[in-house]
């Protein structure tokens, strides 16, 4: 669009206005030519990291968290094989920096306190305790997998807390940007990371990857994946879904269509937890596992959430350090 163009530098004309600055993979700028532009304009404009610094609160020392936010599990071993060993690297990337782990699912929350004894906090309640105990600018970062719903409630929590402190930032989840007007490619890095757990395969096999789904209109993302894995010469990897589309419905035909014997099932998902073991792995008759094995397919199921994956860790390395880095610009 050309009222939009990337923004490479902090821009202190919108800064004065909004109090948002940005990094290179930040956000996008209004034109220049744009001279009349209305705090909501403005506000719309922010793509990507985003940051708000509140002036009334510019004497405050400086004080610095980070809080990663996750949807939670309630499968221990897979939640420390994945959440906390993500959230483990975040701090190994951050020495000497409070970073503070807040899930956004109430149940999970109130599973874990009732069978476990543990108190996780929301993210309100993580902000509310950050900020009694003096710290005045959050980096939050986010280990979503897409800017789906999950992403929104998160970004709700920015909107309505940032001038709770003196500066905050809220990063961007594992896939946002698709290499768009010079930005990063997500998605490739994304699929590329996933393939290191791929099985070796023949032109007999494939691996099916079992997404999650949502009304949201991120559900777009799934086809942005299949095309770069296509684009990865892995076209014998599918993306399905539990709750979106495309179904498993869908993959099948295309399955059978490509003389396909053998498949491997895996969650594009943080965790390990109901849906790979039930949905996908499970010995029910309507589990994906057994409805492929009455379509005549040998399976195999990988049961590990993406958080284990080492190469996957790293992204969301990244990703909180772009968020860092906002906190940081001056």
């Amino acid at each position: 669009m050309k009222s939009l163009k990337k923004l490479a530098v902090t821009s202190m004309a919108c800064a004065a206005l909004l109090g948002f600055a940005a990094t290179s993979h930040a956000a996008y700028q209004l034109s220049d030519e744009v001279k009349d532009a209305t705090p909501a304009l403005l506000q719309a404009s922010q793509i990507g990291v985003k940051t708000n610094v509140n002036k009334d609160l510019a004497n405050l020392p400086d004080k610095d968290a980070i809080l990663v936010l996750s949807f939670g599990t309630t499968f221990q071993d897979s939640r420390a094989k994945t959440i906390e060993a993500t959230v483990d690297a975040i701090k190994a990337a951050h020495p000497g920096v409070k970073v503070v782990t807040a899930f956004t699912s109430h149940i999970i929350i109130d599973r874990i306190k009732a069978n476990e004894g543990l108190d996780i906090p929301t993210p309100e309640k993580a902000l509310e305790q950050l900020k009694a105990e003096g710290y005045t600018r959050i980096a939050m970062t986010s280990l979503d997998i897409i800017p789906g719903m999950e992403y929104t409630y998160k970004d709700a929590v920015y909107n309505l807390h940032k001038n709770d402190f003196k500066k905050m930032t809220f990063g961007t989840p594992l896939m946002y940007w698709q290499g768009q007007e010079g930005q990063d490619d997500d998605i490739t890095a994304t699929m590329q990371a996933l393939s290191t757990q791929f099985p070796k395969m023949g032109k007999k096999d494939a691996v099916l990857i079992m997404a999650h789904g949502t009304p949201h209109p991120a559900n777009a993302y799934y086809a942005v994946m299949q095309d770069r894995l296509n684009e990865l010469g892995l076209s014998n990897a599918l993306i399905f879904s539990v709750e979106g589309w495309p179904h498993l419905d869908t993959v099948i035909p295309q399955l059978k269509a490509k003389g396909i014997k053998n498949v491997t099932l895996m969650p594009l998902m943080m965790v390990a937890g109901d849906h790979a073991n039930n949905d996908m792995a499970g010995d029910e008759p309507d589990s994906f596992k057994s409805i492929l094995e009455q379509e005549g397919f040998k399976v195999d199921a990988y049961i590990h959430g993406l958080g284990e994956n080492a190469a996957v860790q790293k992204l969301f390395v990244e990703k909180a350090d772009q968020a860092w880095e906002a906190l940081q610009a001056k």
